[in-house]
C-alpha cells in the first residue's frame, strides 16, 4: 500500500512544490482567490478529509521508516480538511499571512518538491 500511495502522492507533491517554489507570484493570486471563496474552502476540506480518511484507514503505520511519511500525510490531510470545514476563517488568516511572504512560499515549495522527489523515487525506483 505504501508504494501505491507514493505513486500518486509523489508526482503530485513534486509538481505542486515546483510550482510554489518557481513561481510564487502566480501562486499568490490563486491562493488569495481560493481563501476568499468559503464554499470552495468547504469543498476542499471535504475532499481533503476523504483523502486523509482513505489513507489513515488503509495505511496507519507508525514505524521508524520512510512509510511513516505516508501515514503523516494522511493525518495531515484529515486534520487540514477538518480545519477547513470547522474553521474556515482561521484557514483564511493563516493562508493570507503565509502568502504575504514570498520567501515562505518558495521555501515551502522547495520542501514539498524534495518530498515529492523522495516519494517518487521510493515508489518508482525502489523502496
Amino acid at each position: 500500500m505504501t508504494i501505491w500511495i507514493s505513486k500518486f502522492a509523489g508526482p503530485l507533491i513534486l509538481v505542486l512544490g515546483l510550482h510554489m517554489a518557481l513561481s510564487p507570484e502566480r501562486v499568490k493570486p490563486m491562493v488569495n482567490q481560493f481563501l476568499g471563496d468559503r464554499p470552495l474552502v468547504l469543498v476542499s476540506g471535504i475532499l481533503a478529509m476523504v483523502a486523509g480518511l482513505a489513507i489513515v484507514n488503509t495505511h496507519n503505520l507508525w514505524v521508524l521508516q520512510w512509510p511513516v511519511i505516508i501515514t503523516g500525510l494522511g493525518w495531515a490531510l484529515l486534520l487540514g480538511g477538518a480545519l477547513r470545514i470547522l474553521a474556515p476563517g482561521m484557514v483564511e488568516d493563516v493562508g493570507a499571512a503565509m502568502m504575504a511572504r514570498a520567501y515562505l512560499t518558495r521555501l515551502l515549495g522547495a520542501v514539498w518538491a524534495l518530498l515529492g522527489v523522495f516519494l517518487s523515487y521510493k515508489a518508482y525506483v525502489g523502496a
